[in-house]
């Protein structure tokens, strides 16, 4: 009996060391650092898209039906901001597990394939500065398609160039019509802030937006599964610049940033109310490739799992 005791205390106790292990792996600590974003998919890629390259399957990507539960009562609404914790040497970005598993579960992307030496061009449209058709020029140039994240402002101020992207074989992404905090909204008004954008964008263009970027990169439980069960991909991002303002550097610290920073399976988040970007592309592109990698579209990533 004595044994017995002995056994189930020790039970006890390891169990409680594993909880508060749990608790504390997401640091509060400077290690995981913020990249905010700037604060104020595609069904059928129609259009002039570029070639395909040799191997790659240039077949769009449609969201499947929800493979979650339709309701998201119960599901923790904790806010978090993404971050991550960046590695010297081009090595792979680190989230917690714990944030990874999560992400995972509701088919949301932070990062590609860490084995292949893949990158995925995504900017962030939440006006336009002037910049997006030197961009578009650029990724035409170097036949690089990107993804362009775009809200309900930008839409409607900007359509012909929402068009030029879809034309020249871009995926644009859902950023919602407003820009808020997800966690902050109930699921009737986080339907309100995509769906709207969703279907003008389809009165535009016949396309539907299967992507979404999460305002402010801040997300819970919740927001996660109810934007999935809409049919979208929530896609973070592993590589970011504080890029919507002017660069210290201007275009040669745009560049470093990439450069220094870049690693297989990169999501990268540019900004494209950014000069610096702008100028900066083509080195970007041009070097990165020289280096091996290779550019590649969320399609490409979703249908690699």
């Amino acid at each position: 009996m004595k044994k017995r005791w002995i056994i189930i205390a020790g039970v006890i106790i390891a169990a409680g060391i594993a909880f508060y292990a749990g608790k504390s792996y997401f640091p509060s600590g400077p290690q995981f650092t913020a990249q905010p974003a700037y604060s104020p998919q595609i069904a059928n890629h129609a259009g002039a898209a570029p070639a395909a390259s040799p191997g790659q399957d240039s077949t769009p990507v449609s969201s499947p039906p929800a493979a979650k539960p339709a309701n998201s009562e119960g599901l923790s609404n904790k806010r978090y901001g993404w971050g991550i914790k960046r590695n010297n040497n081009h090595q792979t970005p680190e989230v917690p597990s714990g944030i990874a598993s999560l992400l995972a579960r509701y088919d949301a992307y932070w990062i590609g394939d860490t084995k292949k030496k893949v990158a995925y061009l995504t900017f962030d449209e939440g006006y336009e500065n002037g910049y997006t058709p030197k961009i578009l020029d650029t990724l035409k140039e170097h036949k690089v398609r990107a993804a362009f994240f775009i809200t309900g402002h930008y839409l409607k101020s900007q359509p012909e160039l929402v068009k030029r992207m879809v034309q020249e074989g871009h995926i644009v992404g859902n950023h919602t019509v407003n820009h808020p905090s997800l966690p902050e909204l109930t699921e009737e008004q986080i339907k309100k802030e995509v769906e709207p954008l969703s279907e003008d964008f389809f009165k535009i263009t016949g396309q539907k937006m299967i992507y979404l970027r999460p305002p402010k990169g801040e997300y819970s439980e919740r927001t996660l599964a109810v934007t999935r069960n809409l049919g979208y991909y929530n896609i973070f991002w592993s590589l970011a610049l504080m890029d919507w303002v002017p660069m210290p550097g201007g275009p040669d610290e745009a560049y470093q940033s990439v450069m220094n920073n870049l690693h297989n399976g990169a999501i990268i988040l540019l900004h494209a109310v950014s000069r610096d970007n702008a100028e900066a592309l083509g080195r970007i592109i041009k070097d990165t490739k020289a280096q091996g990698y290779r550019f590649a579209t969320l399609d490409d990533l979703v249908r690699g799992g």
